[in-house]
């Protein structure tokens, strides 16, 4: 087995433990992650649904397709790890039925892509960690010295600029290794989206995306997926962004989890509370689903979060599975969309508004 199945199955075990079988080896489990499952594998009958994508999502997922295959054993539903970006690019080709991503897709997106749909699934966040010697207290850190140090302009720990934001903390005199994601990675880009709304100039626009072009930055690491981003940051002075589905880990893993300043100005951790502080502050999703979360002016709102997309084509190849597809969908929209899935990896349930779009998105997908 690959170390990225291990890093799947070992964030699959953030689930509840009675559905850790299902998400990671039953004949209704996961497929390999680096590769994407075909859609071309549906029955007839629509008793197939196939998904790719988010490793943000996938600990969840696995949840969702494990307790939905328990409960309707004639359906089978394969999924992978693969990354937003493939995951999108999957469901555009129809090589499966469900992409799932964490960065909705924009108009130009939909142009590009015409016949998709951006459906919101739950809320999620993406967390900075890091792994500094002798820094326990969590480290306040904005856009302005994250995009500092991520265009290697800031390489210590101990930088004035750093020390600025932390008054009273220790700083070691430690290299900062940077890590960023290899793949096409909607982690990515709600973290570049973070840093382009926090300081324009120091990360422009043009950066922000699932793939870019990371600064040349001596030592800095390229890893596949959020268990690798994980993984990665056992390197002493290394700092990441990862999904929140990923804390518990990293915290065992006696990583940090900076407090990140939003618009306000204020710091703020992924608290259940914060995200949902910042959830607060903005409108429902549009009738296309697709809305940034980056930002919040809430004095308590967490400034990266994000709801989480399933990526579908509205004309399924058959009645049969756009009937599967919808079953399942609606199935997560509502008993998914629920603590008892969400809590284990720290995602917060879609607000009302949203959820009726959604579910809107979700009655328009149809056979061909």
């Amino acid at each position: 087995m690959s170390q990225r199945i291990r890093l799947a199955c070992t964030a699959a075990a953030l689930v509840p433990l009675t559905l850790l079988a299902a998400a990671c080896g039953s004949s209704s489990g996961s497929t390999t992650p680096s590769s994407s499952p075909s859609a071309s594998a549906a029955s007839a009958t629509g008793k197939s649904i196939t998904e790719t994508g988010s490793t943000l999502l996938f600990p969840l997922f696995g949840a969702w397709q494990a307790a939905y295959s328990t409960a309707n054993p004639n359906v089978t539903i394969t999924s992978g790890a693969t990354g937003s970006g493939t995951g999108i690019t999957d469901a555009s080709q129809g090589l499966v039925n469900i992409g799932a991503s964490d960065a909705y897709l924009s108009s130009a997106d939909l142009s590009q892509y015409p016949g998709l749909l951006n459906i919101p699934l739950a809320v999620a966040a993406v967390d900075v960690n890091y792994n500094v010697t002798g820094v326990k207290k969590p480290l306040n850190l904005n856009g302005a010295v994250l995009a500092q140090i991520y265009t290697g302009k800031i390489t210590t720990w101990n930088n004035a600029a750093i020390a600025k934001l932390n008054p009273g903390v220790t700083l070691p005199a430690e290299k900062i290794v940077t890590l960023h994601r290899a793949d096409s990675s909607g982690s990515t880009f709600l973290f570049t989206s973070y840093l382009n709304a926090q300081d324009p100039s120091a990360w422009p626009s043009a950066d922000v995306d699932t793939t870019v072009t990371w600064p040349s930055v001596p030592g800095s690491l390229a890893e596949t997926g959020s268990g690798g981003m994980l993984a990665g940051c056992a390197v002493k002075g290394c700092i990441a962004y990862i999904g929140i589905s990923y804390l518990s880990k990293a915290t065992a893993a006696g990583l940090g989890t900076a407090s990140l300043a939003n618009k306000a100005g204020k710091f703020t951790q992924p608290t259940t509370a914060a995200i949902n502080a910042a959830l607060a502050s903005f409108p429902a999703a549009p009738a296309t689903g697709a809305e940034a979360l980056i930002n919040t002016s809430a004095a308590a709102g967490y400034p990266i979060i994000n709801y989480e997309y399933a990526i579908v084509k509205k004309s399924q190849p058959s009645a049969a599975e756009a009937s599967a597809v919808k079953a399942f969908l609606g199935w997560v929209l509502s008993t998914g969309d629920t603590a008892t899935y969400l809590s284990a990896v720290g995602f917060e349930p879609l607000p009302s508004a949203t959820l009726g779009v959604a579910k809107t998105l979700v009655s328009s997908i149809s056979g061909m």
